[in-house]
């Protein structure tokens, strides 16, 4: 069984040698190149050859492949320009002209007359008399009188004693001792929270909004004026003289007539309307977002250990000790002292004095005066004034306003695109022949890609 699995395995080394050496000759270097004398076949290896032989086909197929182009493309942009127009304007001028009037004005005049009347007038006077009286007056003496006293005054003395007293002297020894301590570590963790934060988006809307405006129309209306006075005649008549023996026109009479005046003013009135206009408006709309914020949590772990802590002990000796201890001793002493004590004396003096006192006296007294008392007049005066009267006159202006324009400009810009393009592949496809019984003419040699006699 082994030699059997052996020989399988030397005869398909030997079929792969064959055929590689066959493929390699390409078609280039066959066995056409040999003579046909070395070519021709032995045996039936022609036969084995064209019964066994697999025979390649062409195949074509159709592949797609991505590549990168660059293209143009056309991309319009508005722009925007200001343009000057030519627009006319009316502008309306408030100008002034000189009216005469007359008016009756006032003058008023002081006067004087002169008023005679009697005053009293009153007439003070000053006298003086003497008055005696009479005032006590202190007098002040200061004496001093001897006063004896006894005066104890203290001695003191500083002395010493000897004292044994027993002293107590702490010694200190240390130890230690074990203590079992907690004690804390801080950890440190990060952690994510979700915030809310809020930002402001502009956004454009257009809108209808009144918008109030108007024109100015012109109106003629008649404004009375002054009442002017004229002087009007009746018709005459025609009579018969007998003196002249003919007729004489005799005038009518003449009499003044007042008369209301008119005048044409032209005056511009207002007419408002309402009109609605496309407004574009920008408003702020919140927008909510969300992101992840990290914060730290500290935490505190606690850790047991173990340490050594001293501790003191004390204990007491006891000693005896001499010491000098100081005391203080008193004693008094009498004596007698002499002083002068101040005190003060008053007596009263009487003493008479002349004052002179002052007085007044009122008398009065008749007197006639003349004075002058003013009194007003008023007459009335025609005087004529001018006062200036407004009127409107309105022209035109020309003017240039920018006005904003909008265009659009195409512009070319190059952008990169991936596309699939076909591609036809050539390859080699084995197919299986039938086994024929006659060998190939010639003795040829099956080669890959090719067919028989060629």
């Amino acid at each position: 069984m082994r030699h059997a699995a052996w020989m399988v395995l030397a005869s398909m080394l030997a079929l792969a040698v064959d055929t590689r050496v066959e493929a390699s000759y390409c078609g280039a270097a066959s066995y056409k190149c040999c003579p046909s004398a070395s070519c021709a076949p032995c045996g039936d290896y022609c036969a084995a050859k064209s019964c066994c032989g697999t025979c390649y086909r062409t195949v074509r197929e159709t592949v797609y492949e991505q590549q990168t182009v660059n293209c143009c493309r056309t991309v319009y942009e508005q722009c925007t320009e200001q343009v000057p127009v030519t627009c006319t304007r009316n502008i309306h001028e408030t100008c002034y002209r000189d009216e005469c009037y007359t008016v009756c004005k006032p003058v008023f005049q002081t006067c004087y007359r002169d008023v005679c009347c009697t005053v009293r007038k009153p007439c003070i006077q000053t006298c003086y008399r003497e008055v005696c009286c009479t005032i006590r007056k202190p007098c002040f003496q200061t004496c001093y009188r001897d006063v004896c006293c006894t005066v104890r005054r203290p001695c003191v003395q500083t002395c010493y004693r000897t004292v044994c007293c027993n002293v107590c002297k702490p010694v200190c020894e240390t130890r230690y001792r074990q203590v079992q301590c907690t004690r804390y570590r801080t950890e440190t963790q990060t952690c994510y929270r979700d915030v809310c934060y809020t930002t402001c988006k502009p956004v454009c809307e257009s809108k209808q909004v009144p918008f109030c405006t108007g024109e100015w129309v012109t109106e003629t209306k008649q404004v009375p004026g002054p009442v002017c006075n004229r002087c009007v005649c009746d018709p005459g008549t025609w009579e018969w003289d007998p003196c002249c023996c003919r007729c004489c026109y005799k005038p009518g009479c003449c009499r003044t007539v007042c008369e209301q005046t008119c005048r044409t003013v032209c005056c511009r009135r207002w007419c408002p309307r309402t009109e609605m206009r496309t407004v574009t408006c920008t408003r702020m709309v919140q927008e909510v977002h969300h992101c992840q914020q990290p914060y730290t949590v500290c935490r505190q772990v606690p850790e047991c250990y173990v340490k050594q802590v001293p501790y003191n002990c004390v204990h007491w000796e006891q000693y005896t000790i001499t010491k000098q201890v100081p005391y203080t001793t008193c004693t008094w002493t009498c004596e007698t002292v002499t002083k002068r004590v101040p005190y003060t004396t008053c007596s009263w003096t009487c003493e008479t004095i002349r004052k002179t006192v002052p007085y007044t006296t009122c008398s009065w007294t008749c007197e006639t005066v003349t004075k002058r008392v003013p009194y007003r007049t008023c007459t009335m005066t025609q005087q004529v004034c001018t006062r200036k009267v407004p009127y409107t006159t309105c022209r035109q202006v020309c003017e240039t306003k920018m006005v904003t324009k909008t265009y659009c400009t195409p512009r070319k810009i190059m952008e990169t695109k991936v596309i699939c393009v076909p591609r036809v592949v050539c390859r080699q496809v084995p197919v299986q022949t039938a086994c024929s019984p006659a060998p190939c003419a010639g003795g040829c040699v099956s080669v890959p890609g090719t067919t028989c006699g060629q």
